[in-house]
């Protein structure tokens, strides 16, 4: 459930009342940072606490005892003296001891080689306005690490500074890799802008804090949404039964397009993958793709009406050459299609078929410049948040979903909540992610999967497998390609499968 910070604290005290105390949830939420911290920073290395004054200092200091014995050095930057902190994160402090060690500048202390993680312990959702003065030194420093010496910032439940239920920044709000939130997914954190301070949500749930009031109509995607969509093999189906994709791809100099558009496809579960190409593509392309894949070389994409798929994927690297084609394929397909690239860009220059294509199952997938694109014939658009621009292009279509790509994609059908992505990183700004996604798309729709459900599988997949390549080949962030992210769609998937975060 998304959250204002006040149905938050109001779910708290009910808690309370039912005779559930502040420790017991303390140790719930500090066990469940601690496995935060373990899924983005498995190897141990040094792990500073920047601690304030309440029970979010208590959080921090649990996650940090759980991960004592797994080799974290540990590191303190108080706000203030112990003894002025809350009896509890006072008591855990105290618990530490000599483990933990006070220090008076992480900017300037010399951490020892290996990976480094903040932990954002300053503030939590009782706060508002402005940070303090002693709060502001120690969130500028946090950022310092983050940006000079790339330390994992990790916040718990809202970066300190940034407003819970608008997602507005005060002055050297911390700048979270990853927020840990607690519970429920509060309001703020998905605002537009939110995402610079927010980055990747990985909800720790609370079960005394489970049942809150909330807002129906938007949803974050988490394992515990998102399980329940992804469909269960049955032991004696065979390949027709996983989906039949048609992808509709790949042009010269755009042959990689088409390329990750299949694995992504492959790599998703579709049960039979065939690749239609003009025929002077065809040599090109066929000794590129996997072997899973059938290549098919047409005269006109056309053809496609008359073949029998389960769902089309057409757009990636495609050219403009058969536009009047690929239109008319737009305009009469009643076959499940994720559009995207060229095809995005075809649409934009004849809103007619849009208009036509309302009630057909289209998943439109965006990035901003092809959004703006598309906009030109929808005036009034200008100053929307994200995720109105995406409501207001779906609720009079009721056949269209549309997903909106971005650090934090949103994703809007009519009648449906509007979902928000919570995975990925940001090594995923290069090209080709587009691409996987729009096969990965199309195989969750051809296994019958409805389209708003395939897209939030398709987003919260591709953006789990990116995290999963940092740490399963050891690179930085920056090094992810888009064929990784292919690769490890499979991993994803168990990830998902596992209930990880």
């Amino acid at each position: 459930m998304i959250t204002t910070c006040r149905q938050m604290q109001q779910c708290e005290e009910a808690t309370f009342a039912r005779g559930v105390s502040t420790a017991a949830l303390m140790e719930e939420a500090g066990r469940g940072i601690a496995n935060v911290v373990r899924q983005f920073a498995p190897r141990p290395g040094s792990l500073v606490l920047f601690l304030g004054k309440g029970n979010n200092a208590g959080d921090a200091l649990v996650a940090a005892r759980e991960l004592i014995a797994e080799g974290w050095k540990l590191h303190a930057r108080l706000c203030c003296a112990p003894e002025s902190m809350k009896e509890l994160p006072r008591e855990h402090f105290a618990a530490l001891g000599g483990q933990l060690r006070v220090i008076e500048d992480a900017t300037t202390f010399d951490f020892p080689a290996g990976p480094l993680v903040s932990l954002d312990g300053l503030l939590g959702i009782g706060a508002q306005g402005p940070l303090k003065a002693e709060l502001q030194v120690l969130a500028r420093e946090m950022n310092s690490l983050r940006e000079h010496k790339h330390a994992l910032t990790v916040a718990m439940d809202i970066p300190s500074g940034l407003d819970g239920d608008h997602g507005d920044a005060s002055k050297d709000a911390v700048e979270a890799d990853v927020t840990a939130v607690v519970a429920q997914i509060k309001a703020g954190l998905l605002e537009d802008g939110a995402d610079h301070h927010v980055g990747r949500i990985a909800l720790v749930p609370l079960a005394e804090l489970s049942k809150c009031e909330g807002d129906p109509t938007a949803m974050a995607l988490t394992p515990g949404v998102l399980r329940a969509w992804l469909p269960r093999r049955a032991n004696d189906m065979h390949k027709g039964e996983a989906g039949r994709v048609g992808i509709l791809a790949g042009s010269r100099g755009f042959l990689g397009a088409a390329e990750l558009a299949c694995r992504g496809a492959l790599r998703a579960g579709a049960g039979l993958v065939t690749l239609l190409v003009k025929e002077d593509v065809y040599p090109l392309i066929a000794p590129r793709v996997p072997a899973e894949v059938m290549v098919m070389p047409v005269d006109d994409y056309r053809d496609v009406l008359n073949m029998r798929f389960d769902a089309l994927g057409i757009g990636p690297g495609l050219g403009f050459e058969d536009e009047k084609e690929i239109i008319e394929v737009l305009r009469q397909s009643k076959t499940p299609t994720v559009v995207d690239a060229d095809a995005l860009t075809m649409l934009s220059q004849h809103p007619d078929v849009l208009d036509q294509t309302a009630r057909l199952p289209r998943l439109l997938t965006p990035h901003p410049g092809e959004l703006d694109r598309l906009l030109r014939h929808f005036p009034g658009w200008h100053g929307m948040s994200r995720r109105k621009v995406v409501e207001s292009l779906t609720d009079q279509a009721p056949g269209r979903t549309l997903l909106l790509k971005g650090a934090r994609t949103v994703i809007a059908t009519c009648g449906q909540p509007t979902l928000f992505n919570t995975t990925g990183h940001p090594g995923m700004a290069s090209g080709g992610m587009g691409d996987v996604l729009t096969g990965v798309c199309a195989a969750f729709a051809a296994q019958e999967v409805p389209l708003h459900r395939a897209a939030g599988l398709a987003a919260w997949l591709c953006g789990r497998a990116a995290e999963i390549t940092l740490v399963r080949d050891s690179i930085a962030a920056e090094a992810v390609c888009a064929s990784d992210v292919a690769a490890h769609l499979g991993a994803a998937l168990l990830d998902l499968k596992e209930g990880r975060f």
